[in-house]
């Protein structure tokens, strides 16, 4: 070990021995990972200070601390010392941000930038919290989304915080995510939204106004590095959603799975991204005019005018951490490179969802090569039909003090430290060739338009569902009885928002309602007991066969709306 400013740092020929199957993961020859610690719940951010101690930004409040720190007592790379620490009235669930700056951690929940000064020696900073920036942004004037609230910091005493978009593409409050609702020109969200602010990084008390917008027309980042080489601002841009459920005449479904792309932006002052009135589309490698704007996935406008990315990933991948790598055990191939943290797509159907890995940008002399795949293994299934069925989704990249890689993921709760322990004069395109074939794996390749379509799949298994719990009502037709139980067949309550179909099979529905022009008034219990997946088959095959082909549901939109229907009846019976 070497004694650096008194703080101790741990060279290369005592890193700790990996684990057997280096903890699931997928890495080049040469890299080894060990599971620091597994299942602490869901974590998000981490930053790693210079004596190897590791801070966690939750996802959620606890009574215990939403933080967690750790510490390893005796270099066997697992955490011997857990603790929580931080607890907060904490508003949303976007808790992300985790960083450490000038001896200070910083870290943020949707609403608050606090930071804590480190205890020397300590694992628990002792310090009291300090609010550095606070979110109203529950009265925003045009709602809210995208809050999450991702921390980087240069070298000039400035903080970078994004303030993500409230809705898609614009649109006003009343017609947010509309099927065919144009977008509103100019976009009144601009001015306090779709942005990165800059702020003093030593001033407590801030709110936005105190702030800087530093670049605009970027939707939603939660992936973000300040990179050293350049002395530039690099982020990660959340692409919109919806293409072919809002603009079917212009998108198909591969299409809308495989647009619009995420951007990976280099970020200067005044930068403009072009956000609401433009996307990326990596395979034509142009900006396109949205068709909330009167795009039709060919017109150009002025797209070539906006900030391009330096590189389009597929749509839905989800980045959600970016960090510049800087250390010395990696082989030179990896010094000064991005790796991203890819969190996964959920609103990929009918295909399979995608991402789900730690990727790696390689630059030379300051321009970006082709991506690669540094980190596999996190899906545990072959192919994920819906999110729910990946085992681990990754979230947070730092690095330690001795170079190492640390991977945080958001579903249970794991860390692993990647190591390279192999000949660095020896790496190369050898490694990189056995990578680069995961790139054939069903979560990272371009799915068959075809082949690839998981509807017939789906909609089978629906059917066997909806004839055991749904047919003896509205019959195997979808007509219903003609008297007390109403059609489904060509219904707009199949063919509409699913949204409102999953909350009445979650919650149940009492009559009078009209269908089809004629009024029911029976009652329809609830159906809540089924699994997410279950629900979703039923209603995937239903859509399918009874509503016009409409597109397919996802578990993970029945895990959200199981959230909502229990909030709803919470209220309903505090209103009693």
């Amino acid at each position: 070990m070497l004694l650096v400013s008194g703080i101790l740092l741990h060279c290369s020929k005592s890193l700790p021995p990996g684990d057997p199957d280096n903890g699931g993961l997928v890495l080049p020859e040469g890299f080894e990972a060990v599971v620091v610690v597994d299942s602490i719940g869901s974590a998000r951010h981490l930053a790693v200070n210079d004596n190897g101690d590791i801070y966690i930004k939750m996802r959620f409040a606890h009574e215990e601390g939403e933080n967690i720190g750790l510490r390893d007592n005796n270099n066997d790379g697992k955490a011997d010392q857990i603790e929580r620490f931080g607890v907060f009235d904490q508003r949303g669930y976007y808790a992300t941000g985790m960083r450490i700056y000038k001896d200070y951690l910083y870290y943020s929940t949707a609403s608050t930038v606090y930071r804590q000064k480190l205890t020397r020696g300590k694992l628990v900073p002792e310090s009291e919290p300090e609010v550095m920036l606070t979110d109203d942004y529950q009265n925003s004037p045009f709602g809210y989304s995208h809050i999450a609230k991702p921390l980087t910091f240069d070298g000039n005493g400035h903080m970078y915080v994004p303030f993500g978009s409230p809705g898609d593409v614009c649109q006003s409050k009343e017609q947010n995510r509309m099927p065919g609702a144009l977008g509103q020109d100019p976009c009144p969200e601009l001015e306090w939204h779709a942005g990165i602010w800059q702020f003093d990084a030593n001033k407590p008390g801030q709110t936005q106004k105190d702030g800087y917008r530093y670049a605009t027309g970027i939707r939603s980042v939660v992936g973000m590095d300040w990179n050293p080489y350049d002395n530039t601002l690099y982020v990660l841009q959340h692409g919109r959603d919806n293409l072919n459920r809002n603009w079917p005449e212009y998108f198909s479904p591969w299409q809308s799975a495989m647009l619009p792309s995420e951007e990976f932006l280099r970020v200067k002052e005044g930068t403009d991204a072009g956000w609401p009135y433009y996307y990326y589309d990596h395979m034509q490698g142009k900006k396109l005019l949205n068709p909330e704007y009167g795009g039709d996935g060919k017109k150009e406008g002025d797209g070539a005018k906006y900030e391009q990315p330096i590189i389009g990933f597929p749509g839905h991948w989800a980045p959600n951490d970016l960090h510049f790598y800087q250390g010395n055990q990696f082989p030179e191939h990896y010094k000064n490179g991005a790796f991203i943290a890819f969190h996964g797509s959920t609103i990929r159907a009918p295909f399979p969802q995608a991402g789900y890995f730690i990727g790696f940008v390689p630059f030379k002399d300051g321009k970006p090569g082709e991506w690669e795949v540094f980190a596999d293994g996190f899906t545990q299934v072959d192919k994920i039909v819906d999110t729910d069925d990946a085992g681990y989704r990754p979230m947070g990249i730092a690095m330690g003090p001795d170079g190492s890689l640390y991977i945080s993921e958001s579903e249970h709760g794991k860390i692993w430290r990647v190591m390279y322990k192999g000949d660095k004069k020896n790496f190369g395109k050898d490694q990189l060739a056995q990578m680069e074939k995961l790139k054939n794996l069903p979560h990272i390749k371009t799915p068959d338009e075809i082949k690839d379509d998981l509807t017939p799949l789906r909609a089978e298994a629906g059917s066997v569902l909806y004839n055991k719990y749904c047919g003896a009502c509205h019959m195997a037709n979808g007509k219903g009885d003609g008297s007390r139980f109403p059609p489904i067949a060509g219904s707009e309550w199949v063919k509409g928002d699913q949204k409102r179909l999953i909350d009445v099979v979650l919650s149940g529905l009492s009559g009078p309602i009209e269908v089809n022009g004629k009024t029911y008034d029976g009652v329809m219990p609830p159906v809540d007991y089924l699994e997410d997946e279950e629900i979703a088959q039923i209603l995937t095959y239903i859509r399918k066969e009874f509503g016009d082909n409409s597109p397919p549901v996802g578990s993970y939109y029945v895990k959200e709306g199981r959230y909502y229907a229990r909030k709803k009846k919470e209220a309903l019976k505090g209103g009693m």
